[in-house]
């Protein structure tokens, strides 16, 4: 087999796929899909975004994660001014209408790294010629993509973002009426910046028009980007965050970011706790309690040592694992944390050699600032980060991020599992389901991904459609707050996995929560 790939889109998925087909490797594949994501998973991701991609290689066994997630603005300014964000209350849909607040607008745009961290990663190890991997998302572009009825959801849910500007209303609703599903939406400007790129290599979009253009747009309203942010922007190259879960290493992305450090965390607590049948009360109470002691975990130094360090050697050692089991026992009271939508797609790769790559890429749930004349959809992390941490950081600094592109090899050190997920703070949980329900009950990761999910947000416990109703029923019994969703959501994530099967045979799939596809190329 050529290889396996996974994402948020049907054509997401194949241009990574085509990629294989054409004998570039696992990286190549993923950045083919990458820049196909800009276009088919607008407006979750683009050149306007960041983002994190783990390698993990066959031949020597060796994992890196790639960060060029984004960094706070203003190098370069005597005064920052850190304009006001404009503030705007989106309903998330679904069975239970749960209204969040957005800050948005150019003060909420952090310095995008998306285009850095692709070039990078290809010099490093791509296999194709870069031109070769960026043309499936000009093509898609210039043809339009026909939007999904999952799409078209997402995009009710944050039209008053996405038709924030003329430029924004432009392209999401060129005729006036926002796109329907089964309409065609085509990205003339941003193939044109892609073409750019595909010619011109990430100078494209850090020097020249397009970035002056993105230096003018933010500061005239009242942003801090500066070119000094663009030309100071650099990939970092990390080791991953290490759990042991079931005889399977578990590897992700290592602080500053928190998400996989709060998975890792879950499931050295879970491999503590024993067996439980997939589905039962139990199986969910422990799942519940394992996410409560995650966000007890985010409270007092935990935001400092994400930067500082031994973080991770802390929460993972025995006595910290031990407390967090006997807390469960007892019970003890709940925590709350802010938890916002978060605009996040993955993808993941494994390709014929054994190569794996696992992408991760955001733009938060979007500024509503499109640079004119380029396509480029600028994020919010400024936005979303004062949100959660009530202030912004120094110019310069890289943003932590829930995002956790992931591998898990199986005892011999062979590559399991691929999978990540958007869902901000809800990514963690849904990671860490998908990896219980493949390594612990066996599941497909077709199956494991599709599985409904919980996610415990105080003091409810919210349990996916697809559940058995007299297991909520018992957890009732036991005091939990049972919210009972009707059909899967949006909302409790939306993942990309591939699985290398007992036989050495492959299997990928994409997340039917949100229209995600999965493709096993043959040779």
């Amino acid at each position: 087999m050529r290889g396996a790939v996974a994402g948020g889109h049907p054509l997401t998925a194949e241009a990574g796929a085509r990629v294989l087909a054409e004998g570039g490797n696992a990286v190549d594949a993923c950045i083919a899909a990458a820049f196909a994501s800009a276009v088919t998973e607008s407006p979750l991701t683009g050149p306007g975004s960041g983002g994190f991609m783990l390698i993990h290689r066959a031949r020597d066994r060796s994992t890196r994660i790639a960060d060029f997630f984004v960094t706070t603005p203003g190098l370069g300014l005597d005064h920052l001014r850190g304009g006001a964000m404009k503030t705007v209350d989106v309903g998330f849909g679904g069975d239970n209408e749960t209204k969040q607040l957005f800050r948005i607008g150019e003060a909420s745009c952090a310095v995008p790294g998306t285009i850095l961290g692709l070039a990078t990663t290809h010099k490093a190890f791509g296999k194709l010629p870069w031109a070769e991997l960026v043309a499936p998302a000009i093509e898609f572009a210039r043809a339009g993509v026909v939007l999904s009825r999952e799409q078209a959801h997402l995009q009710l849910l944050l039209d008053p973002i996405l038709r924030l500007t003329d430029e924004g209303r432009k392209i999401y609703s060129p005729h006036g009426n926002r796109f329907v599903a089964g309409q065609t939406m085509a990205f003339n400007d941003l193939a044109d910046t892609l073409e750019a790129i595909q010619k011109e290599g990430a100078a494209a979009f850090y020097r020249g028009e397009r970035a002056h253009a993105m230096v003018t747009t933010i500061r005239e309203g009242g942003g801090d980007l500066t070119q000094a942010d663009l030309d100071a922007f650099r990939v970092i190259w990390r080791q991953p965050v290490r759990a042991t879960f079931r005889g399977h290493e578990f590897l992700s992305n290592p602080p500053p970011s928190s998400g996989a450090v709060l998975i890792a965390y879950g499931l050295a607590i879970l491999e503590r706790l024993g067996d439980t049948r997939q589905g039962s009360a139990e199986a969910i109470a422990t799942i519940a309690e394992v996410m409560r002691e995650q966000t007890r975990a985010r409270g007092g130094s935990f935001a400092s040592e994400l930067h500082r360090g031994g973080l991770a050697s802390r929460l993972l050692a025995d006595s910290e694992i031990a407390a967090a089991i006997n807390r469960i026992t007892e019970r003890a009271p709940a925590v709350t944390e802010h938890a916002p939508y978060g605009g996040t797609t993955h993808v993941s790769v494994i390709d014929g050699d054994g190569n794996a790559a696992s992408l991760s890429t955001s733009t938060g749930s979007g500024s509503g600032v499109i640079i004119p004349g380029t396509g480029i959809y600028m994020n919010n992390m400024l936005g979303e980060y004062d949100l959660v941490v009530g202030h912004t950081p120094r110019p310069g600094r890289r943003l932590t991020s829930m995002m956790s592109p992931s591998v898990a090899l199986d005892p011999s050190g062979r590559t399991r599992l691929v999978v990540g997920s958007a869902g901000s703070a809800r990514l963690r949980g849904a990671i860490m389901q998908i990896v219980v329900n493949v390594i612990q009950h066996g599941m497909g990761v077709e199956d494991a991904i599709a599985a409904p999910r919980v996610h415990v947000d105080e003091p409810h416990l919210h349990c996916e459609g697809g559940h058995d109703q007299a297991e909520l029923d018992r957890l009732e019994e036991q005091g939990y707050d049972v919210v009972r969703w009707r059909r899967r959501n949006l909302f409790f994530g939306g993942a990309a996995g591939v699985e290398v099967r007992a036989d050495g045979t492959l299997a990928a799939a994409g997340d039917p929560r949100r229209g995600g596809a999965g493709f096993v190329v043959s040779a």
